[in-house]
């Protein structure tokens, strides 16, 4: 199945990544053949660099390089973190409409058979600035309470911890939906039961803003929403708690 490319150059492509697809194959996933490094080199008929990487579960913005002295140069923006990242999310409850998390994250132990913790000592800045776009009350009971609330945001993350988005909104008990790691239980089952089995992780890379290694012009690509995604922001929006 052929990628969606969303700018393509003899230096780069990026694309719109879909949920469910690894970046690349990885020795967690040893079982998958499935990636989207391999889809490109089949696509293009070129070896593609990886530069930066989205969660499996995550769709939106991804670029690659073509040619390994450009991977090097847009790796060192993603290290100086001078790209600009912009993410949708939906998650549970009504966070305020602007705020920012500063939440340091960890290292988490995730040693098989053993409850996941933080490993101390291992802590990093992390800063991630949201703002809330739509506000969903759905007349369906969860939990103990009589309706469900969600809401759509917008978020800007700082620096690209592994799954910062997710944590820094569990922290602040506003969950994304469709986290089965670090989600609501509740809110998951109940969106099972009555929009879709086939929910995933709610989470969008929407654009990415970088600097052209070669041009040095700043190109700001985005991509649009994926199907399911788009789907329950509608199934939202036509089922109003009143």
């Amino acid at each position: 199945m052929t990628l969606d490319i969303l700018y393509l150059d003899d230096d780069l492509v990026v694309v719109n990544k879909p949920s469910g697809l690894l970046v690349h194959r990885t020795d967690l996933a040893k079982h998958e053949q499935d990636a989207v490094v391999q889809r490109l080199n089949e696509q293009l008929g070129k070896w593609v660099y990886p530069i930066h990487r989205l969660d499996r579960a995550t769709s939106g913005v991804l670029v690659m390089a073509l040619k390994e002295d450009v991977a090097g140069a847009l790796g060192e923006q993603f290290m100086a973190r001078t790209t600009d990242k912009v993410y949708q999310a939906i998650v549970r409850g009504y966070p305020q409409e602007l705020g920012t998390i500063d939440y340091p994250l960890a290292k988490l132990n995730e040693e098989k058979g053993r409850s996941r913790f933080k490993i101390e000592g291992t802590e990093k800045p992390a800063v991630s600035h949201f703002k809330t776009l739509e506000r969903y009350e759905i007349n369906i009971p969860v939990s103990r309470y009589p309706k469900m609330r969600l809401s759509l945001v917008e978020v800007k993350p700082e620096q690209g911890r592994t799954h910062q988005i997710r944590r820094h909104f569990k922290h602040v008990f506003h969950p994304l939906l469709g986290d089965t790691r670090y989600g609501c239980r509740h809110h998951n089952q109940v969106m099972r039961q009555h929009w879709s089995e086939d929910l995933r992780l709610m989470l969008h890379a929407k654009s990415l803003t970088f600097k052209h290694p070669t041009t040095q012009s700043t190109l700001s690509i985005e991509a649009p929403l994926e199907q399911d995604m788009k789907s329950l922001l509608s199934w939202l929006e036509k089922h109003p708690s009143n």
